[in-house]
């Protein structure tokens, strides 16, 4: 049978995930009767809850006697370490454009990864059928793109497709039949070429490691592209490190092949097939597992360095252990070393005392999807702000910048410019009308500066703001950026928080906690309207009199707290801050707790 390897390349929320389901639908690989969920690929809880793609994924499908293996990518930049690993198992891209926003900023990042390997790019412009899809402009967003990328002359000549990926049809046209997927099936066969590793089909067993997780049945497995070779099950090969190290030697003990959404056990592995092996105990992603009598690794690609660093420590505010099972730093350490082996783009290292360890990353978003996956295994934590790596070059200090942009009503162009040209340091890059009364802004800002600024956009947006984000590279220092403007309200008592107490306390600021919620002393309660921190009682309730009065026993009315999701509170805390992370609660509280106050609150609390 014939093969091609394609991973399909989309910006978050362009219709990447709904396509392929499609895909594995008219392609035959469900039964007519099976039930399937929406974005079938999208396997992940977080992933379904978010409505993203967090982690690359390989199906299957077989149409006129071809094999498609289809990688489904992130789409976003902070996953990225995905990307790299994976892009490295196809020879061809289907690059999935929405027609009314255009190529996004996450489209760019992985769009460049994608041509600077001499991928060949098919273009498929999706939702054409939306009232506001202008699919020509898109088209031409998409040759600048590519351009300013360095695609060379056979990339730049790219097929293009119209298509609805909901609706389940792509055409060559715009005036197509729109029936089915058909031509796209066909273009892939005809346009991406077919592995070059068929050719080395008699040379020995060679494949690249490029993802690993764990089966409770079978163990360690690690999924890859055979680069030469076959390798049949019960074969005894070995696996070698970047360096050509000798790691360990195994016994196969299955191989497993992508056949729709499941993997099934198959005979033998062949070159150019992405398959999935077993029997390893200590090979990792980027190791070669090969014959015995191979001795040079195959290369593996660069990862991206990280640029933001979370220190992750203990819960040990008066509360702790009270939610989670999972408190002690040996157990954290180990789930962190556990996470930086499959997550290539993490850097784990422990900090002095040994209590608390540094975590390095791509983002903020990468670090919320890593603390939430955490909580819900029963892990109990204390997060620090998010710190930016700079980097030292010829003397000179460098630190991270990213490209910003953003699709806002025109009334709010001239707020946004201000913040981010202003306190942010950030540079305007571009800025053109995108139709409906909507402004495109492109800037580069520092990293440091939209550390906690999406809340602060959203709010001088009025909620209508989207944006969007990506590592562009390295600058000189900007020298210092200030920091959140507002003080916090911190509780001086311990106890359980009265209405009453909490509806005094509205003047002074908006509340992060409703009534009759656990709060010990040194635990932030609420945002101060001034830019001071203020010490406040929540626990401070109404004075009994024998006196009774016209009005006095009016019901309380107090106005909603704000609940902060884990990116918001890790964005919102200060330097001297911590957010506390139980399964059950996010609670912002002050660094430095006077140990004989929490030993007090503890006392209370029992």
């Amino acid at each position: 049978m014939d093969l091609r390897n394609i991973a399909i390349i989309a910006h978050v929320d362009h219709g990447k995930t709904t396509l392929v389901d499609e895909l594995l639908k008219q392609s035959g690989a469900f039964r007519e009767n099976q039930a399937v969920a929406e974005r079938a690929m999208d396997s992940n809880d977080l992933e379904r809850e978010r409505g993203i793609t967090i982690l690359a994924k390989a199906t299957s499908v077989e149409w006129k006697d071809t094999r498609i293996n289809i990688v489904d990518t992130p789409g976003h930049a902070d996953f990225g370490g995905e990307v790299e690993r994976i892009l490295s198992m196809v020879d061809g891209v289907v690059l999935l454009v929405d027609a009314a926003e255009g190529p996004m900023p996450q489209t760019k990042f992985v769009t460049a990864k994608a041509l600077a390997l001499g991928l060949r790019p098919i273009v498929v412009l999706n939702k054409v059928d939306k009232p506001d899809a202008d699919p020509d402009r898109a088209l031409d967003e998409v040759f600048d793109l590519f351009a300013n990328l360095g695609a060379d002359n056979d990339q730049l000549d790219f097929p293009i497709l119209y298509a609805s990926g909901r609706s389940g049809w792509a055409d060559v046209g715009l005036d197509g039949a729109r029936e089915n997927l058909d031509a796209l099936f066909d273009l892939v066969i005809e346009h991406i070429p077919a592995p070059t590793q068929i050719a080395h089909k008699d040379e020995p067993f060679r494949m690249l490691a490029t993802t690993l997780s764990a089966d409770p049945f079978i163990g360690r497995i690690l999924t890859g592209r055979v680069e030469s070779g076959t390798l049949k099950t019960g074969e005894t090969i070995k696996a070698l490190s970047r360096d050509g190290d000798r790691i360990e030697q195994f016994r196969v003990t299955k191989v497993m092949a992508f056949r729709g959404l499941n993997q099934q056990a198959i005979d033998q592995a062949e070159a150019g097939d992405i398959v999935t092996i077993a029997g390893m105990s200590k090979a990792t992603v980027a190791d070669t597992l090969c014959d015995l009598s191979v001795e040079q690794p195959i290369p593996a690609q660069p990862i991206d360095p990280p640029t933001i660093s979370v220190t992750f420590g203990i819960n040990n505010s008066p509360l702790a252990g009270r939610d989670g099972k999972k408190v002690q730093s040996r157990v954290i350490r180990e789930r962190l070393m556990k996470e930086a082996e499959i997550n290539v783009a993490i850097q784990v290292s422990d900090t002095p005392g040994g209590e608390a360890f540094e975590v390095a990353g791509r983002g903020e978003l990468q670090m919320g999807v890593l603390i939430e996956n955490m909580r819900r295994e029963g892990f109990e934590l204390s997060i620090s702000r998010p710190q930016v790596i700079m980097r030292e070059e010829d003397g000179q200090t460098l630190e991270p910048v990213e490209e910003v942009t953003i699709d806002v009503d025109d009334e709010y162009t001239g707020a946004v410019i201000e913040k981010l040209t202003g306190p942010r340091k950030g540079e305007l890059a571009d800025m053109r009308p995108s139709g409906a009364g909507k402004t495109r802004i492109i800037a580069h800002v520092p990293s440091r500066g939209l550390i906690g600024y999406h809340g602060e956009f959203l709010t001088d947006t009025r909620g209508t703001g989207v944006l969007n984000r990506v590592f562009h590279g390295w600058t000189p220092h900007k020298g210092s950026i200030p920091g959140r403007r507002a003080g916090v309200l911190i509780s001086m008592e311990n106890g359980v928080s009265v209405a009453y107490a909490l509806w005094n306390l509205e003047e002074r600021g908006r509340m992060f906690i409703g009534p009759q919620e656990q709060v010990y002393t040194g635990m932030i309660i609420g945002e101060h309207s001034r830019e001071n921190d203020l010490k406040v009682n929540p626990l401070k309730g109404k004075k009994l009199t024998n006196v009774r009065a016209s009005g006095t026993d009016d019901a309380v009315r107090l106005t909603p707290p704000v609940r902060l999701s884990l990116e918001e509170a890790i964005a919102y805390i200060d330097n001297d801050e911590l957010v506390e992370v139980t399964p059950k609660s996010i609670r912002l509280r002050k660094r430095h707790l006077d140990p004989h106050e929490r030993k007090r609150a503890a006392r209370t609390d029992k």
